[in-house]
């Protein structure tokens, strides 16, 4: 029998670790006949939102972004997608990108379909349009060594453009492949583990993960990781990007 009380899961003041053991699933309006798992919020000190939905049978996900920017990736499965005029089908590594200012609709689910969101307060930047909608597929976007390194490789899903504040990645890491450094940095993260497993430090702790973990890491947390097990690690990630700091 599974003793109740144990977990991966750890919350602290600069980042966290949630483990799928410990959900408990969130009603959002719009979004229905699904379950949602809102993982990384304000509430726990970040500046952004990173939720999980699972479909099941007549799953819809229906509102317009206001304030915040929308990212979605399909982790599995295959869904339909209308924002505003524009019609997809999205399924399995595919995701679209909905700027503020957009409705959106997502219907037509495979059952058990697995939709991964990052969501940021759209900053504007003077000088640069607001971007439009974007749909892309992870398996075209190119992963090129990490520094130099071929044990790991870095996708970006979203142009390198000072009209996104917000960058999406994917990282892979054969195994035994770890980050050349203790990386120190303004920059927020939200991510969540696609395949394989390895170990994170944040802040000097250490902690096991896999596949389905979900990591927050404040601005400034010290963090560093590498790959084990028989296969790659691989997660995708948010950060904020291209804005000043509050006071320079």
């Amino acid at each position: 029998m599974e003793i109740s009380a144990l977990t991966r899961s750890v919350v602290k003041g600069s980042h966290a670790v949630i483990s799928p053991d410990g959900y408990i699933n969130s009603n959002v309006p719009g979004w229905t006949d699904c379950v949602v798992n809102i993982l990384i919020s304000d509430a726990m000190g970040a500046n952004f939102c990173q939720t999980l939905i699972t479909a099941e049978e007549n799953t819809q996900l229906e509102g317009k972004t206001e304030a915040s920017q929308i990212f979605f990736y399909v982790i599995s499965g295959k869904a339909s997608v209308k924002i505003n005029n524009q019609k997809k089908s999205l399924s399995k590594g595919q995701f679209v990108y909905v700027p503020v200012g957009k409705e959106y609709l997502f219907d037509k689910f495979k059952e058990d379909t697995q939709v991964l969101t990052f969501h940021k307060e759209y900053e504007k930047l003077d000088g640069y349009e607001v971007p439009e909608t974007i749909f892309g597929n992870a398996a075209d976007v190119p992963a090129p060594e990490y520094l130099g390194d071929p044990a790991l490789r870095l996708q970006e899903l979203l142009p390198k453009d000072f009209s996104f504040d917000m960058a999406v990645n994917i990282f892979t890491y054969d195994s035994g492949g770890h980050l050349p450094m203790v990386e120190t940095h303004i920059m927020e993260h939200g991510l969540i583990y696609l395949r394989g497993q390895g170990i994170y430090m944040l802040d000097h702790e250490w902690y096991p993960v896999k596949k389905g973990d979900t990591i927050w890491m404040a601005p400034y947390c010290q963090q560093w990781f590498t790959a084990m097990g028989k296969e790659p690690a691989v997660y995708i990630y948010y950060k904020n990007v291209n804005r000043f700091p509050a006071i320079v």
